[in-house]
Protein backbone atom coordinates (compact mmCIF):
# COMPACT_ATOMS: atom_id res chain seq x y z
CA UNK A 1 0.00 0.00 0.00
CA UNK A 2 0.83 3.46 -0.99
CA UNK A 3 2.20 6.19 1.59
CA UNK A 4 1.00 9.27 0.28
CA UNK A 5 2.68 11.63 3.21
CA UNK A 6 4.75 13.17 0.52
CA UNK A 7 3.02 12.93 -2.66
CA UNK A 8 -0.03 14.86 -1.62
CA UNK A 9 2.78 17.95 -1.53
CA UNK A 10 2.72 17.91 -5.52
CA UNK A 11 0.44 20.43 -7.66
CA UNK A 12 1.89 20.28 -10.75
CA UNK A 13 1.63 17.62 -13.80
CA UNK A 14 5.24 17.96 -14.41
CA UNK A 15 6.05 17.37 -10.16
CA UNK A 16 4.12 14.08 -10.23
CA UNK A 17 5.89 13.23 -13.68
CA UNK A 18 8.85 13.45 -12.24
CA UNK A 19 8.03 11.59 -8.93
CA UNK A 20 7.25 8.28 -10.78
CA UNK A 21 3.99 8.08 -9.58
CA UNK A 22 2.06 5.46 -11.94
CA UNK A 23 -1.95 5.58 -11.92
CA UNK A 24 -3.81 1.87 -11.28
CA UNK A 25 -7.53 1.33 -12.43
CA UNK A 26 -10.00 1.45 -9.51
CA UNK A 27 -9.97 -2.46 -9.63
CA UNK A 28 -6.30 -2.91 -9.03
CA UNK A 29 -6.00 -0.53 -6.12
CA UNK A 30 -8.88 -2.46 -5.20
CA UNK A 31 -7.38 -5.90 -5.75
CA UNK A 32 -3.90 -4.86 -4.37
CA UNK A 33 -4.99 -3.05 -1.37
CA UNK A 34 -6.74 -6.38 -0.78
CA UNK A 35 -3.68 -8.53 -1.07
CA UNK A 36 -1.83 -5.96 0.90
CA UNK A 37 -4.41 -6.36 4.11
CA UNK A 38 -4.49 -9.87 3.70
CA UNK A 39 -0.80 -10.06 3.98
CA UNK A 40 -0.58 -7.90 7.22
CA UNK A 41 -3.67 -9.66 8.89
CA UNK A 42 -5.76 -6.87 8.77
CA UNK A 43 -9.67 -7.29 8.33
CA UNK A 44 -10.49 -5.42 5.15
CA UNK A 45 -14.34 -5.78 6.12
CA UNK A 46 -14.60 -4.23 10.11
CA UNK A 47 -17.62 -4.18 11.91
CA UNK A 48 -18.96 -7.47 9.52
CA UNK A 49 -20.03 -10.35 11.94
CA UNK A 50 -21.59 -13.68 10.92
CA UNK A 51 -20.09 -13.67 7.03
CA UNK A 52 -16.46 -14.78 8.14
CA UNK A 53 -17.21 -17.99 6.19
CA UNK A 54 -19.34 -17.60 4.01
CA UNK A 55 -20.27 -14.51 2.38
CA UNK A 56 -17.01 -12.33 2.83
CA UNK A 57 -14.90 -15.27 1.19
CA UNK A 58 -17.03 -14.98 -2.18
CA UNK A 59 -17.09 -10.90 -1.51
CA UNK A 60 -12.97 -11.01 -1.54
CA UNK A 61 -12.92 -13.90 -4.30
CA UNK A 62 -15.12 -11.28 -6.48
CA UNK A 63 -12.60 -8.22 -5.71
CA UNK A 64 -9.55 -10.47 -6.57
CA UNK A 65 -11.38 -11.03 -10.05
CA UNK A 66 -11.86 -7.59 -10.34
CA UNK A 67 -15.45 -8.56 -10.74
CA UNK A 68 -18.81 -5.82 -10.75
CA UNK A 69 -20.90 -7.17 -7.85
CA UNK A 70 -24.60 -7.53 -7.07
CA UNK A 71 -25.13 -8.51 -3.22
CA UNK A 72 -28.64 -10.18 -3.19
CA UNK A 73 -30.89 -10.81 0.10
CA UNK A 74 -33.48 -9.96 2.21
CA UNK A 75 -33.43 -6.62 4.10
CA UNK A 76 -31.61 -5.85 7.13
CA UNK A 77 -28.55 -8.28 5.92
CA UNK A 78 -25.54 -5.36 6.37
CA UNK A 79 -25.70 -5.03 1.99
CA UNK A 80 -25.48 -1.55 2.05
CA UNK A 81 -22.81 -1.93 5.17
CA UNK A 82 -20.50 -4.14 3.60
CA UNK A 83 -20.94 -1.86 -0.11
CA UNK A 84 -19.69 1.28 1.95
CA UNK A 85 -16.65 -0.41 3.44
CA UNK A 86 -15.41 -1.06 0.21
CA UNK A 87 -14.32 2.43 0.09
CA UNK A 88 -11.18 1.23 2.63
CA UNK A 89 -9.96 -0.80 -0.39
CA UNK A 90 -9.17 2.56 -2.45
CA UNK A 91 -5.84 4.60 -1.95
CA UNK A 92 -6.08 6.83 0.32
CA UNK A 93 -5.24 9.69 -2.25
CA UNK A 94 -5.24 9.76 -5.96
CA UNK A 95 -4.28 12.93 -7.74
CA UNK A 96 -6.96 14.31 -10.58
CA UNK A 97 -7.28 17.35 -12.67
CA UNK A 98 -7.95 20.78 -10.69
CA UNK A 99 -10.85 21.30 -11.28
CA UNK A 100 -12.33 18.24 -13.43
CA UNK A 101 -16.16 16.91 -12.54
CA UNK A 102 -15.12 13.89 -13.36
CA UNK A 103 -11.89 13.27 -11.47
CA UNK A 104 -9.88 13.04 -14.75
CA UNK A 105 -6.61 10.86 -14.33
CA UNK A 106 -3.77 13.70 -15.39
CA UNK A 107 -1.99 11.39 -17.36
CA UNK A 108 -5.03 10.16 -19.33
CA UNK A 109 -7.60 13.18 -19.30
CA UNK A 110 -10.71 12.40 -20.20
CA UNK A 111 -13.43 15.30 -20.44
CA UNK A 112 -12.45 18.18 -22.92
CA UNK A 113 -11.89 20.83 -19.83
CA UNK A 114 -8.63 18.53 -18.45
CA UNK A 115 -7.94 17.82 -22.37
CA UNK A 116 -7.56 21.36 -23.41
CA UNK A 117 -6.24 22.58 -20.02
CA UNK A 118 -3.18 20.21 -20.42
CA UNK A 119 -2.80 20.75 -24.37
CA UNK A 120 -2.64 24.70 -23.04
CA UNK A 121 -0.52 24.30 -19.65
CA UNK A 122 1.50 21.33 -20.14
CA UNK A 123 3.93 20.39 -17.06
CA UNK A 124 2.12 23.39 -15.49
CA UNK A 125 -1.47 21.87 -15.11
CA UNK A 126 -2.86 22.14 -11.42
CA UNK A 127 -3.52 18.73 -9.97
CA UNK A 128 -5.38 18.15 -6.81
CA UNK A 129 -5.66 15.34 -4.63
CA UNK A 130 -8.61 13.63 -3.40
CA UNK A 131 -9.53 11.10 -0.56
CA UNK A 132 -10.91 8.14 -0.85
CA UNK A 133 -14.14 9.27 0.74
CA UNK A 134 -14.97 11.45 -2.18
CA UNK A 135 -14.92 8.45 -4.68
CA UNK A 136 -17.94 6.60 -3.77
CA UNK A 137 -21.11 7.21 -4.70
CA UNK A 138 -24.17 5.82 -3.82
CA UNK A 139 -28.18 6.14 -5.72
CA UNK A 140 -31.43 4.48 -4.07
CA UNK A 141 -33.29 3.43 -7.27
CA UNK A 142 -36.54 4.41 -7.12
CA UNK A 143 -39.08 5.02 -10.20
CA UNK A 144 -38.25 8.46 -10.74
CA UNK A 145 -34.26 7.63 -11.52
CA UNK A 146 -33.52 9.44 -14.97
CA UNK A 147 -30.97 8.19 -17.58
CA UNK A 148 -29.78 12.46 -16.77
CA UNK A 149 -29.96 11.74 -13.07
CA UNK A 150 -27.08 8.75 -13.48
CA UNK A 151 -25.28 9.64 -17.05
CA UNK A 152 -25.70 13.43 -18.06
CA UNK A 153 -27.38 15.59 -20.16
CA UNK A 154 -27.11 18.56 -21.87
CA UNK A 155 -26.89 21.96 -19.79
CA UNK A 156 -29.30 24.46 -21.72
CA UNK A 157 -28.06 27.33 -19.24
CA UNK A 158 -24.88 26.38 -18.92
CA UNK A 159 -24.46 26.69 -22.94
CA UNK A 160 -26.18 30.02 -22.85
CA UNK A 161 -23.98 31.50 -20.03
CA UNK A 162 -20.95 30.63 -21.92
CA UNK A 163 -22.51 31.03 -25.49
CA UNK A 164 -21.57 27.29 -26.18
CA UNK A 165 -23.16 25.43 -29.32
CA UNK A 166 -24.70 22.05 -28.33
CA UNK A 167 -22.35 20.57 -30.29
CA UNK A 168 -19.36 21.24 -27.81
CA UNK A 169 -18.74 19.07 -25.26
CA UNK A 170 -18.70 21.60 -22.69
CA UNK A 171 -22.65 21.91 -22.60
CA UNK A 172 -22.41 18.40 -20.85
CA UNK A 173 -23.78 18.18 -17.17
CA UNK A 174 -22.38 14.64 -16.31
CA UNK A 175 -24.46 12.27 -14.47
CA UNK A 176 -23.47 10.28 -11.03
CA UNK A 177 -22.02 7.66 -12.97
CA UNK A 178 -18.96 9.76 -15.19
CA UNK A 179 -18.91 12.11 -11.56
CA UNK A 180 -17.57 8.73 -10.00
CA UNK A 181 -15.31 8.14 -12.44
CA UNK A 182 -12.19 6.42 -10.60
CA UNK A 183 -14.06 5.17 -8.14
CA UNK A 184 -16.89 2.97 -6.45
CA UNK A 185 -20.57 3.68 -7.80
CA UNK A 186 -23.09 1.52 -5.73
CA UNK A 187 -27.04 1.62 -6.58
CA UNK A 188 -29.16 0.00 -4.03
CA UNK A 189 -31.97 -2.17 -4.41
CA UNK A 190 -31.58 -2.42 -8.06
CA UNK A 191 -35.00 -3.73 -9.25
CA UNK A 192 -36.42 -0.68 -8.41
CA UNK A 193 -34.86 0.98 -11.47
CA UNK A 194 -36.85 1.32 -14.26
CA UNK A 195 -36.32 -1.35 -16.96
CA UNK A 196 -35.38 1.26 -19.35
CA UNK A 197 -33.10 2.60 -17.31
CA UNK A 198 -31.58 -0.43 -16.68
CA UNK A 199 -30.90 -0.60 -20.41
CA UNK A 200 -29.03 2.81 -19.96
CA UNK A 201 -26.09 0.86 -17.86
CA UNK A 202 -25.75 -1.90 -20.45
CA UNK A 203 -22.65 -0.16 -21.95
CA UNK A 204 -21.44 0.93 -18.51
CA UNK A 205 -21.03 -2.74 -17.60
CA UNK A 206 -19.26 -4.67 -20.24
CA UNK A 207 -17.58 -1.27 -22.64
CA UNK A 208 -17.19 0.63 -19.57
CA UNK A 209 -18.58 3.85 -21.27
CA UNK A 210 -20.91 6.44 -22.00
CA UNK A 211 -22.72 8.02 -24.26
CA UNK A 212 -24.68 11.33 -23.70
CA UNK A 213 -27.19 12.71 -25.95
CA UNK A 214 -26.02 11.41 -29.08
CA UNK A 215 -22.89 13.06 -28.79
CA UNK A 216 -20.57 10.79 -30.92
CA UNK A 217 -17.64 11.16 -28.06
CA UNK A 218 -16.96 8.14 -26.43
CA UNK A 219 -16.22 8.16 -22.25
CA UNK A 220 -14.27 5.51 -21.06
CA UNK A 221 -14.83 5.05 -17.65
CA UNK A 222 -12.16 3.72 -14.70
CA UNK A 223 -15.49 2.59 -12.00
CA UNK A 224 -15.94 -0.16 -9.84
CA UNK A 225 -19.91 -0.22 -9.55
CA UNK A 226 -21.74 -2.93 -6.91
CA UNK A 227 -25.54 -3.11 -7.17
CA UNK A 228 -27.92 -4.94 -4.14
CA UNK A 229 -31.12 -6.30 -4.56
CA UNK A 230 -34.07 -7.95 -2.15
CA UNK A 231 -34.73 -11.51 -4.18
CA UNK A 232 -38.38 -10.61 -3.23
CA UNK A 233 -38.53 -7.68 -5.35
CA UNK A 234 -37.93 -9.98 -8.84
CA UNK A 235 -41.24 -10.32 -8.38
CA UNK A 236 -42.66 -7.90 -5.90
CA UNK A 237 -41.89 -3.90 -7.25
CA UNK A 238 -40.06 -5.25 -10.32
CA UNK A 239 -37.25 -7.43 -11.84
CA UNK A 240 -33.40 -7.21 -13.12
CA UNK A 241 -33.28 -7.07 -16.75
CA UNK A 242 -31.89 -10.22 -17.95
CA UNK A 243 -29.05 -8.61 -20.04
CA UNK A 244 -28.21 -6.52 -16.74
CA UNK A 245 -28.22 -9.11 -14.76
CA UNK A 246 -25.74 -11.55 -17.23
CA UNK A 247 -23.03 -8.41 -17.55
CA UNK A 248 -22.86 -8.61 -13.46
CA UNK A 249 -19.49 -10.97 -13.01
CA UNK A 250 -20.66 -12.08 -9.25
CA UNK A 251 -23.62 -12.19 -7.49
CA UNK A 252 -23.22 -12.86 -3.93
CA UNK A 253 -26.26 -14.05 -1.75
CA UNK A 254 -26.09 -12.58 1.52
CA UNK A 255 -28.11 -14.25 4.64
CA UNK A 256 -29.40 -13.84 8.71
CA UNK A 257 -27.45 -14.79 11.67
CA UNK A 258 -26.74 -18.79 11.63
CA UNK A 259 -26.55 -18.77 15.42
CA UNK A 260 -27.95 -16.69 18.28
CA UNK A 261 -24.62 -16.12 19.50
CA UNK A 262 -23.48 -14.27 16.35
CA UNK A 263 -26.90 -12.12 16.58
CA UNK A 264 -26.12 -10.98 20.07
CA UNK A 265 -22.76 -9.77 18.95
CA UNK A 266 -24.29 -7.81 16.15
CA UNK A 267 -26.84 -6.39 17.81
CA UNK A 268 -24.36 -5.72 21.03
CA UNK A 269 -22.00 -3.99 18.19
CA UNK A 270 -25.32 -1.89 16.49
CA UNK A 271 -27.61 -1.38 19.38
CA UNK A 272 -27.16 1.82 21.61
CA UNK A 273 -26.74 0.08 25.09
CA UNK A 274 -24.42 1.92 26.76
CA UNK A 275 -25.69 5.39 27.12
CA UNK A 276 -24.63 8.94 28.51
CA UNK A 277 -27.11 8.35 31.20
CA UNK A 278 -27.08 9.34 35.00
CA UNK A 279 -29.10 6.01 35.29
CA UNK A 280 -26.65 2.49 34.97
CA UNK A 281 -28.81 -0.41 33.46
CA UNK A 282 -27.92 -4.09 33.36
CA UNK A 283 -29.19 -6.21 30.72
CA UNK A 284 -28.03 -10.28 31.63
CA UNK A 285 -27.34 -12.46 29.19
CA UNK A 286 -30.65 -14.34 28.91
CA UNK A 287 -32.24 -11.26 27.74
CA UNK A 288 -29.83 -10.46 24.69
CA UNK A 289 -30.51 -14.28 24.06
CA UNK A 290 -34.34 -13.68 24.27
CA UNK A 291 -34.46 -10.18 21.78
CA UNK A 292 -32.47 -12.71 19.31
CA UNK A 293 -35.10 -15.80 19.56
CA UNK A 294 -37.57 -12.99 19.29
CA UNK A 295 -36.54 -12.64 15.19
CA UNK A 296 -35.43 -15.98 15.07
CA UNK A 297 -38.98 -16.86 15.70
CA UNK A 298 -40.13 -14.43 13.30
CA UNK A 299 -38.27 -15.73 10.74
CA UNK A 300 -40.11 -19.46 11.17
CA UNK A 301 -43.11 -18.42 11.88
CA UNK A 302 -46.44 -19.23 10.01
CA UNK A 303 -48.02 -15.92 10.58
CA UNK A 304 -45.21 -13.51 9.11
CA UNK A 305 -44.26 -13.70 5.78
CA UNK A 306 -40.86 -15.16 5.24
CA UNK A 307 -40.20 -13.41 1.49
CA UNK A 308 -40.48 -10.49 2.99
CA UNK A 309 -37.90 -11.33 5.68
CA UNK A 310 -37.29 -10.50 8.81
CA UNK A 311 -34.49 -7.64 9.36
CA UNK A 312 -31.39 -7.43 11.75
CA UNK A 313 -32.51 -3.98 12.60
CA UNK A 314 -35.81 -5.54 14.53
CA UNK A 315 -33.02 -6.90 17.36
CA UNK A 316 -31.29 -3.43 17.16
CA UNK A 317 -34.25 -1.38 17.95
CA UNK A 318 -36.07 -4.12 20.61
CA UNK A 319 -33.08 -4.04 22.52
CA UNK A 320 -32.70 -0.19 22.51
CA UNK A 321 -36.44 -0.50 23.73
CA UNK A 322 -35.23 -3.21 26.34
CA UNK A 323 -33.05 -0.43 27.72
CA UNK A 324 -35.16 2.62 27.38
CA UNK A 325 -38.12 0.67 29.44
CA UNK A 326 -35.58 -0.03 32.14
CA UNK A 327 -34.21 3.42 32.64
CA UNK A 328 -37.69 4.90 32.20
CA UNK A 329 -38.85 3.05 35.65
CA UNK A 330 -35.51 3.97 37.22
CA UNK A 331 -36.35 7.63 35.93
CA UNK A 332 -39.87 7.44 37.56
CA UNK A 333 -38.89 6.07 40.71
CA UNK A 334 -35.64 7.93 40.95
CA UNK A 335 -33.15 5.09 40.65
CA UNK A 336 -29.61 5.26 39.59
CA UNK A 337 -29.11 1.50 38.63
CA UNK A 338 -31.29 -0.84 37.92
CA UNK A 339 -31.91 -4.38 35.90
CA UNK A 340 -34.21 -5.22 32.93
CA UNK A 341 -37.31 -7.35 33.52
CA UNK A 342 -39.45 -9.57 31.64
CA UNK A 343 -42.09 -6.96 32.00
CA UNK A 344 -39.57 -4.62 30.38
CA UNK A 345 -39.73 -7.59 27.58
CA UNK A 346 -43.54 -6.42 26.40
CA UNK A 347 -42.34 -3.15 25.83
CA UNK A 348 -40.54 -3.85 22.67
CA UNK A 349 -43.56 -4.88 20.96
CA UNK A 350 -43.12 -1.54 18.88
CA UNK A 351 -39.79 -2.35 17.76
CA UNK A 352 -41.76 -5.43 16.08
CA UNK A 353 -44.58 -4.12 14.42
CA UNK A 354 -43.62 -2.37 12.22
CA UNK A 355 -40.54 -4.74 11.01
CA UNK A 356 -42.70 -7.86 10.48
CA UNK A 357 -44.85 -8.49 6.85
CA UNK A 358 -48.28 -10.52 8.14
CA UNK A 359 -49.52 -13.17 5.95
CA UNK A 360 -53.45 -13.61 6.02
CA UNK A 361 -53.67 -15.56 9.29
CA UNK A 362 -50.99 -12.84 10.87
CA UNK A 363 -53.46 -9.77 9.62
CA UNK A 364 -56.41 -11.67 11.23
CA UNK A 365 -54.67 -12.47 14.41
CA UNK A 366 -52.99 -8.34 14.91
CA UNK A 367 -50.05 -7.68 14.58
CA UNK A 368 -49.92 -6.57 17.99
CA UNK A 369 -50.83 -10.21 19.40
CA UNK A 370 -48.40 -11.31 16.84
CA UNK A 371 -45.80 -9.62 18.13
CA UNK A 372 -46.51 -10.96 21.80
CA UNK A 373 -46.91 -14.13 20.59
CA UNK A 374 -43.16 -14.49 19.19
CA UNK A 375 -41.66 -12.41 22.38
CA UNK A 376 -44.01 -15.64 24.71
CA UNK A 377 -41.93 -18.20 22.13
CA UNK A 378 -38.79 -16.34 22.17
CA UNK A 379 -38.89 -16.29 26.27
CA UNK A 380 -39.78 -19.96 26.09
CA UNK A 381 -36.75 -20.83 24.15
CA UNK A 382 -34.63 -19.49 26.68
CA UNK A 383 -36.43 -20.68 29.68
CA UNK A 384 -36.09 -24.40 28.47
CA UNK A 385 -32.24 -23.82 27.89
CA UNK A 386 -31.81 -22.71 31.85
CA UNK A 387 -34.78 -23.98 33.81
CA UNK A 388 -36.02 -27.86 34.76
CA UNK A 389 -38.67 -29.35 31.58
CA UNK A 390 -42.21 -28.68 33.16
CA UNK A 391 -43.20 -31.72 31.61
CA UNK A 392 -40.71 -34.15 33.15
CA UNK A 393 -41.34 -34.94 36.49
CA UNK A 394 -38.60 -35.74 39.60
CA UNK A 395 -39.74 -38.19 42.00
CA UNK A 396 -43.27 -38.32 40.51
CA UNK A 397 -43.91 -34.58 40.98
CA UNK A 398 -43.35 -31.68 38.82
CA UNK A 399 -40.24 -29.61 39.98
CA UNK A 400 -42.24 -26.42 40.25
CA UNK A 401 -45.04 -27.89 42.29
CA UNK A 402 -44.56 -25.98 45.01
CA UNK A 403 -45.61 -22.98 42.83
CA UNK A 404 -48.33 -24.13 41.37
CA UNK A 405 -49.62 -25.36 44.44
CA UNK A 406 -49.36 -21.54 45.73
CA UNK A 407 -51.64 -19.84 42.81
CA UNK A 408 -53.88 -22.84 43.22
CA UNK A 409 -54.75 -21.53 46.55
CA UNK A 410 -56.22 -18.69 45.04
CA UNK A 411 -53.16 -16.55 45.68
CA UNK A 412 -51.83 -13.99 42.61
CA UNK A 413 -49.12 -11.83 41.88
CA UNK A 414 -49.70 -8.33 40.41
CA UNK A 415 -46.97 -6.77 38.25
CA UNK A 416 -46.56 -3.07 37.22
CA UNK A 417 -44.34 -1.40 34.51
CA UNK A 418 -42.91 0.83 36.53
CA UNK A 419 -43.03 -0.85 39.98
CA UNK A 420 -40.45 0.16 42.74
CA UNK A 421 -37.80 -2.26 43.03
CA UNK A 422 -38.61 -3.14 46.81
CA UNK A 423 -42.26 -3.61 45.75
CA UNK A 424 -41.47 -5.75 42.75
CA UNK A 425 -39.28 -7.94 44.73
CA UNK A 426 -41.96 -8.43 47.78
CA UNK A 427 -44.47 -9.30 45.42
CA UNK A 428 -42.34 -12.13 43.45
CA UNK A 429 -41.09 -13.33 46.43
CA UNK A 430 -44.15 -14.23 48.43
CA UNK A 431 -44.34 -16.97 45.48
CA UNK A 432 -43.94 -20.20 47.43
CA UNK A 433 -41.00 -22.49 45.97
CA UNK A 434 -40.16 -19.14 43.61
CA UNK A 435 -36.84 -18.16 45.09
CA UNK A 436 -35.85 -21.32 45.55
CA UNK A 437 -36.21 -22.40 42.13
CA UNK A 438 -34.80 -18.79 40.37
CA UNK A 439 -31.76 -19.45 43.11
CA UNK A 440 -31.00 -23.32 41.85
CA UNK A 441 -31.25 -22.30 38.33
CA UNK A 442 -30.28 -19.09 37.12
CA UNK A 443 -27.54 -18.58 40.12
CA UNK A 444 -28.50 -14.92 40.62
CA UNK A 445 -25.01 -12.94 42.18
CA UNK A 446 -27.70 -10.51 44.07
CA UNK A 447 -31.25 -9.38 44.86
CA UNK A 448 -31.65 -7.68 41.63
CA UNK A 449 -30.91 -10.77 39.85
CA UNK A 450 -32.69 -12.79 42.19
CA UNK A 451 -35.81 -10.69 41.67
CA UNK A 452 -35.80 -10.85 37.96
CA UNK A 453 -34.87 -14.31 37.36
CA UNK A 454 -38.37 -14.70 39.64
CA UNK A 455 -39.97 -13.06 36.68
CA UNK A 456 -38.66 -14.92 34.23
CA UNK A 457 -39.35 -18.47 35.68
CA UNK A 458 -43.04 -17.09 36.09
CA UNK A 459 -43.18 -16.14 32.48
CA UNK A 460 -41.65 -19.30 31.41
CA UNK A 461 -44.52 -21.08 33.38
CA UNK A 462 -47.06 -19.63 31.83
CA UNK A 463 -45.63 -20.25 28.65
CA UNK A 464 -45.85 -23.64 29.57
CA UNK A 465 -49.47 -23.16 30.69
CA UNK A 466 -48.41 -23.76 34.08
CA UNK A 467 -49.60 -20.30 35.76
CA UNK A 468 -52.05 -18.52 34.17
CA UNK A 469 -52.12 -14.60 33.48
CA UNK A 470 -54.41 -11.69 32.53
CA UNK A 471 -53.12 -8.00 30.89
CA UNK A 472 -54.54 -5.11 31.77
CA UNK A 473 -52.67 -1.72 30.14
CA UNK A 474 -49.42 -1.61 32.53
CA UNK A 475 -50.53 -4.34 34.98
CA UNK A 476 -49.64 -8.11 34.26
CA UNK A 477 -51.46 -10.85 37.22
CA UNK A 478 -50.01 -14.44 37.62
CA UNK A 479 -52.84 -16.31 38.61
CA UNK A 480 -53.78 -20.24 38.79
CA UNK A 481 -54.23 -21.90 35.59
CA UNK A 482 -56.38 -24.22 36.01
CA UNK A 483 -58.72 -22.19 38.35
CA UNK A 484 -59.13 -19.82 35.20
CA UNK A 485 -59.74 -22.22 32.62
CA UNK A 486 -62.53 -23.83 35.15
CA UNK A 487 -64.24 -20.44 35.49
CA UNK A 488 -64.14 -19.97 31.98
CA UNK A 489 -65.72 -23.56 31.04
CA UNK A 490 -68.12 -23.07 34.09
CA UNK A 491 -69.47 -19.48 32.45
CA UNK A 492 -72.73 -20.25 30.66
CA UNK A 493 -73.94 -18.31 28.24
CA UNK A 494 -76.62 -17.07 30.72
CA UNK A 495 -73.80 -15.41 32.84
CA UNK A 496 -72.43 -14.04 29.18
Amino acid sequence: MRDFRDLTKIKTLGELKRSGYRTRSVKDEMRENLIAKTKAGENPFPGIIGYERTVLPQLQNAILSKHDIILLGLRGQAKTKMIRLMVNLLDEYIPIVKGSEINDDPFKPLSKYARERILHEGDDTEIAWIHRSERYAEKLATPDVTIADLIGDIDPIKAASQKLTYADENVIHFGLIPRSNRGIFAINELPDLQPRIQVGLLNIMQEKDIQIRGFQVRIPLDIFIIYSANPEDYTNRGNIITPLKDRIDSQIITHYPKTIEIGIKITEQEAWINRNSEVKVTVPYYFKEIIEHIAFEARRSEYVDQKSGVSARLTISAMENLVSSAERRAIINDESDVLVRISDLFMVVPAITGKIELVYEGEQEGVINVAKLLIGKAINQVFKKYCPDPNKKVQGQSPYAAITNWFSQGNQVDIYDDMKFEDYFKALDRVKGLREIAEKTMQPKNKAELATAMEFILEGLHQNSMVGKDELDSVRTYNDMIGKIMSSVGSSKYER
